[in-house]
């Protein structure tokens, strides 16, 4: 087998020369920021509208600066993503029930309807409840966009409540592709702003609490909402998506792709009052029985949330990043480091028994929440459910180690799961916090903000492995940054099983368009799956 190597460093990832250059110049760029200061109010310090954070996400709403033309290719980007990943999902479980659930309702009175990916777009239905379908289909498998700050987030989950809500009012209000790029802007400048400043999960808040003010900000942008209606529609859609993290801990179910949906109905739901003249509780964060003083960090926490100021481009989905790999985003570069020790360290695999531990030094959050400082045994539990094994950093190591590479349905397998190989490697992989991978985690300088670590490969004769990754070889300044291109192909591959040649090809030309598309396009921004493919599910029933 040859000798251990006693230590041996990563090649840090290739962030050199004009590209690194260029892509530091993209993700550190900083226009005209404002920081707005959160605090606690007493019912008798008659805080002003203009002092509640809830207003003042509803002036970016309503501000009508132009997007960036990187805005808008990016935002192309991420419909074609959340795209991909719901095709791949379209036949899973969670799926079949909320699109069973949407489509027996019916298109509501006001406008034509919103479509549900895999059914033919000529079947519509209520724009909330096709938000809730493809919300969850989007969300199933975890593996589109993300942003992690003080909280973690999915921005891409504001895109199919705003699309939803952009299919019904179409032709009534003649929005076009337009329109709705620059609402999805908005949800992702909102949601990436609050995660920036606001942690959630540290008051055990589930993230999903920044996205129902950030979509029906995103939907009110669309519509072209006054600030008022906005101001109300985000109070409404906070109140009523705030929800503990246990959705997230222990034995992870089926609520995890669900949360999200959730949301985002209930954000299309909020700006439909908000626009009957219906009020939300107001000062929503601020109150003395607010947000803050109850779920958050008291009467006495205070937070520092940068806006970007009137006038100022909407720039925040460029701070954002998406996944090759179906797993937590913390995962991302786990992966690609297991990949490359594989193809390079064939001794770890050749003689297992020889190998005394792995310990992965990480972000505070990846040992917390992903890895063993969870303290959770399901997450060496080969019964585990997948959405519990995708939030074990310990499985996923293990699996992407012996493999050399990581997919989205076989990695989790129960057949995988159980190979009594990789159980005996699993449980050697535990997780510790590092300091230092802590603060570049949250850093808010994009080009030194990372989420990987060290890893030390421990040979019981005391020889050792050790090599790190700072950012997803996916990521902006990673080895193999997604572009155009990247998420094209992610489309392709992951639709091919469900969707026929030509129907891959159109979505991707009508996805590309986006920008230009008129009114009675917009139906199109969906995909319908090859005759057979949705056949003989097990499809649920209930009270609907």
């Amino acid at each position: 087998m040859g000798p251990v190597p006693t230590r041996r460093r990563a090649r840090p990832p290739s962030r050199a020369g004009a590209r690194r250059a260029a892509l530091r110049a993209r993700v550190a760029y900083v226009g005209r920021v404002k920081t707005h200061h959160l605090r606690t109010h007493r019912s008798d310090e008659n805080l002003t509208r203009e002092g509640q954070l809830a207003w003042q996400l509803a002036a970016v709403a309503t501000d009508p600066v132009e997007l960036d033309d990187d805005v808008v290719d990016m935002v192309v980007n991420r419909v074609i993503d959340n795209a991909a990943v719901a095709a791949a999902s379209v036949t899973r479980g969670p799926v079949v029930s909320a699109r069973s659930q949407a489509l027996a309702h019916p298109v509501s009175i006001g406008g034509d309807g919103a479509t549900v990916f895999g059914v033919d777009p000529g079947r519509r239905t209520s724009p909330e409840w096709a938000a809730w379908a493809n919300g969850v289909a989007v969300r199933e498998l975890d593996f589109h966009d993300t942003f992690l700050a003080e909280e973690y987030s999915h921005p891409g989950d504001n895109i199919p409540p705003i699309v939803a809500v952009a299919q019904h009012v179409a032709a009534a209000r003649g929005l076009t592709g337009r329109d709705l790029v620059r609402g999805i802007a908005t949800g992702y400048e909102i949601q990436i702003d609050l995660a920036k400043a606001i942690s959630l999960h540290r008051h055990k808040i589930d993230h999903v609490a920044h996205l129902g003010p950030s979509a029906a900000a995103g939907i009110g942008t669309l519509l072209g909402l006054d600030q008022e209606t906005i101001f109300q529609a985000v109070g409404q859609a906070l109140h009523t998506t705030t929800a503990t993290r246990q959705s997230r801990k222990g034995e992870i179910s089926t609520w995890k792709a669900h949360a999200p949906a959730f949301a985002g109905k209930m954000a299309v739901e909020a700006v439909d009052r908000a626009m009957r003249g219906q009020t939300s509780p107001v000062p929503i964060y601020e109150g003395e029985d607010g947000v803050i003083a109850w779920l958050l960090g008291g009467p006495d926490a205070s937070y520092e949330v940068p806006l970007p100021e009137l006038g100022e481009a909407k720039r925040a989905i460029l701070d954002s990043y998406t996944k090759e790999h179906s797993a937590e985003y913390q995962a991302q570069a786990w992966i690609d480091l297991a990949r490359k020790l594989h193809d390079e360290y064939p001794i770890i695999l050749d003689d297992p028994d020889r190998l005394e531990s792995i310990v992965l030094h990480t972000s505070h959050h990846t040992h917390y929440v992903i890895g063993s400082g969870a303290n959770d045994p399901q997450k060496y539990d080969p019964d585990a459910s997948r959405e519990t094994l995708d939030h074990s950093i310990p499985y996923i190591f293990t699996v992407a180690l012996q493999d050399g590479a990581w997919d989205h349905e076989t990695s989790y397998s129960p057949e995988r799961a159980h190979r009594p190989e990789t159980v005996a490697l699993w449980r050697k992989v535990t997780t510790v916090e590092d300091a230092e991978w802590t603060r570049r985690y949250h850093s808010l300088d994009m080009g030194e903000k990372a989420f990987g670590g060290r890893v030390v490969i421990r040979f019981a004769d005391g020889a050792e492995i050790v090599e790190e990754i700072a950012v997803a070889d996916a990521h902006p300044l990673g080895a193999r940054p997604f572009g155009r291109e990247q998420y094209v192909a992610k489309f392709r591959t992951l639709a091919a099983p469900v969707l026929e040649a030509d129907e891959i090809e159109r979505f991707l030309d009508v996805a590309q368009r986006l920008p230009e598309l008129g009114p009675d396009e917009l139906a199109a921004l969906t995909f319908t799956a090859a005759p057979g493919a949705l056949v003989g599910l097990d499809v649920p029933t209930g009270l609907f």
